[in-house]
């Protein structure tokens, strides 16, 4: 392969889970910039959500995380379940998306139900676990509150 795959590169044997990470960003022919961000729940390798959770998380934060950061383009698992990549329209700081995906997480904690759970919204509605969702949020809200919410 001759393309360079950003996440390729990053040695996953050396960071620390959970964490969010700026991990790539281009320029538009027109100027505009696009922001890509690793939103990592778990630790690579050593573990990894369910299908149920993460595809939760996903449909929760979808709507959660657009109410707290402006330009958000996607939201998406990662393929290896230790994840997720949000790709913005403009700049923002980790510190600006980790407040963000903070306030989302308890969003997510607080949740009654699952948005567009249903054959109509969802091409796989019968793989999503609310219950698996709220804990990996609790994991990660506990740590990103240490990290980025010093006083």
């Amino acid at each position: 392969m001759k393309v360079v795959v950003e996440s390729f590169t990053m040695d996953h044997t050396k960071v620390k889970a959970p964490f969010v990470r700026k991990c790539g960003q281009i320029k538009t022919p027109k100027g505009d910039v696009i922001t890509k961000f690793d939103l990592r729940f778990t630790q690579p390798n050593v573990n990894a959500m369910p299908t149920g959770a993460i595809h939760a998380l996903e449909h929760l934060m979808a709507g959660y995380l657009r109410e707290e950061v402006e330009d958000i383009v996607d939201i998406s698992p990662m393929g290896c379940r230790t994840g997720f990549y949000l790709i913005k329209i403009g700049e923002a700081t980790e510190e600006e998306i980790a407040k963000g995906l903070i306030n989302t997480l308890k969003k997510v904690i607080n949740s009654q139900e699952i948005p567009a759970l249903n054959p109509v919204q969802c091409g796989n509605y019968r793989d999503m676990s609310l219950f698996g969702g709220k804990e990996y949020a609790k994991e990660v809200l506990e740590s990103l509150e240490k990290e980025y919410l010093k006083e």
